[in-house]
């Protein structure tokens, strides 16, 4: 048996206990953990060091080390975060459905825990904590694959972690660590199948079609952001300025960051004339169609057929100009990636025509992309963000981490 089913069969057994726990017991266990990275943040912070200095060593750009970068600070964010979970009410167990036969048959539709989730990322320390805590809440055991660039950093935590649960009376197999972070260990993951139940995979836009494209075991799709910011004719422009300065560079390498801005015509000279301050204090880089790179005198590049396809996560944006609304969707149809799509007007009757055209997991009206996470959307922490339809779209928090149930009660019905 290979470590990997070593860490499935421990895992399975594992959720076999956490799945029938308590609501006490569960935020008892989240408060140790919460507990134990306070105290012991230095070991972690620690083995953060090392993660930061070979990736600097090996060239990680500025954009990925500020996403495997901890502090003092960045903790006391996640401790916050598992904190807001202990408070969530326990997705597991409701009712959701409830009828009676005309034979007398009682049936219910209650809530249960998906079971074993695994979840395979890349740089983000944080995403170990948030998926730990999320998955422990609703009843399912997890099993962690993060990237080579994080990996003292995940060991670290996730011993933290475990002491913590053993502490509060759960097996330390309901948080289980990858620590083989080859691709071989990531292809045997996508084909754990007899202990698996579900893979989410976190990152960019290579990780998740490998292991889309791949994996036998069934995949929840998250992350991949081509996200738009569309300027209309009659949009606030001192608005549209601040909203795509936000969601191009408040954090660019995250997936609800703005990849392109799509302008009307009629206002290209204009917005961009408020815009272009604001996008130099970053010194984000424009890659403009034709139309736009003619009209603005930019010294920047001309976009080529495959950056409007891009997730760039930098600070580079793509310029795209458009003549109505109508092209605007129809531009986000081809090229998004269905994870959050913006809209800036004043015009009710054209914002209605984007909310509702554009297939998205979020659409937003004179708002940026950036709030397209489960914090900002009161679900807490979040596993990831689904950019398909089934089984969850968007946020991904405690109740996308459940399926369900039929209970059936009778008194000796026969068919």
């Amino acid at each position: 048996m290979s470590n990997l089913e070593l860490l499935g069969e421990e895992a399975k057994k594992a959720e076999r206990v956490l799945s029938i726990a308590s609501t006490e017991t569960k935020n008892k266990a989240l408060l140790s953990i919460a507990e134990a990275i306070t105290l012991r943040q230095k070991e972690w912070l620690d083995a953060n060091e090392i993660d930061l200095a070979a990736a600097k060593e090996n060239g990680m750009s500025t954009s990925l080390l500020d996403r495997l970068a901890l502090s003092e600070e960045r903790i006391k964010g996640i401790v916050k975060g598992i904190n807001e979970i202990v408070d969530l009410e326990d997705p597991v167990g409701a009712v959701l459905e409830r009828n009676t036969r005309p034979n007398g048959l009682m049936i219910e539709k209650r809530t249960v825990p998906m079971g074993v989730i695994a979840i395979i990322y890349e740089a983000r320390p944080n995403v170990t904590v948030d998926a730990a805590a999320l998955t422990l809440k609703s009843g399912n055991a997890v099993i962690l694959r993060g990237g080579k660039e994080a990996i003292n950093s995940n060991k670290a935590v996730v011993r933290i972690m475990k002491d913590a649960l053993e502490k509060a009376g759960l097996p330390s197999g309901c948080i289980s660590l990858v620590e083989d972070t080859s691709r071989e260990s990531a292809n045997e993951l996508m084909h754990l199948n007899k202990y698996v139940d579900v893979l989410i995979p976190r990152g960019g836009r290579n990780l998740i079609r490998s292991v889309v494209a791949n994996s036998t075991v069934p995949v929840i799709r998250t992350g991949e952001g081509v996200c738009h910011v569309y300027i209309d004719k009659e949009a606030d422009l001192d608005m549209g300025a601040e909203v795509l300065y936000n969601a191009k560079c408040s954090r660019p390498s995250v997936c609800n960051a703005a990849e392109c801005v799509l302008v009307h015509k009629d206002v290209l000279k204009d917005f961009m004339d408020k815009a272009v301050p604001y996008l130099q204090q970053k010194n984000v880089k424009l890659i403009c169609d034709e139309y736009s790179f003619d009209q603005l005198g930019q010294k920047d590049q001309k976009a080529t057929a495959e950056d409007w396809d891009t997730e760039f996560g930098d600070y580079i944006l793509a310029v795209k100009t458009v003549n109505d609304v109508n092209e605007a969707v129809e531009f986000v149809s081809l090229h998004g990636t269905g994870h959050s799509e913006a809209i800036i007007t004043k015009n009710k009757e054209t914002a209605d025509i984007f909310l509702n055209s554009v297939d998205a997991a979020a659409v937003y009206w004179n708002a940026s992309t950036r709030f397209t996470d489960g914090g900002e959307f009161g679900l807490g922490a979040e596993i990831g963000i689904s950019t398909q339809k089934l089984h969850a779209r968007g946020p991904m928090g405690l109740k996308e981490l459940t399926s369900y149930k039929y209970v059936v009660v009778g008194n000796g019905q026969v068919r």
